[in-house]
């Protein structure tokens, strides 16, 4: 499993191996998974199990956090 670089209401912030050309990030709860497009700009592409009020958290969570997250891709995928 990834390390988890961001914790916010719940919601841990992931990275996993390198699988796509542009950034992104997983995102979990539970049994609920996420991958988030960083770039070219921030959306959803996959959804198991998150409501759409909860999307709307993750894209804000995600939005507030783009920056970081797009360095900590970098650095993770080398």
């Amino acid at each position: 499993m990834s390390p988890i670089f961001k914790i916010e209401n719940g919601y841990q912030f992931r990275i996993f191996l390198k699988e796509e050309a542009r950034a992104y990030v997983h995102v979990c709860k539970e049994d609920h998974r996420a991958k988030i497009w960083l770039e070219p700009v921030v959306e959803l592409a996959k959804n198991r199990g998150f409501t759409q009020k909860e999307i709307n958290q993750i894209l804000k969570i995600t939005k507030e956090n783009e920056d970081n997250f797009k360095e900590k891709y970098r650095s993770t995928i080398g």
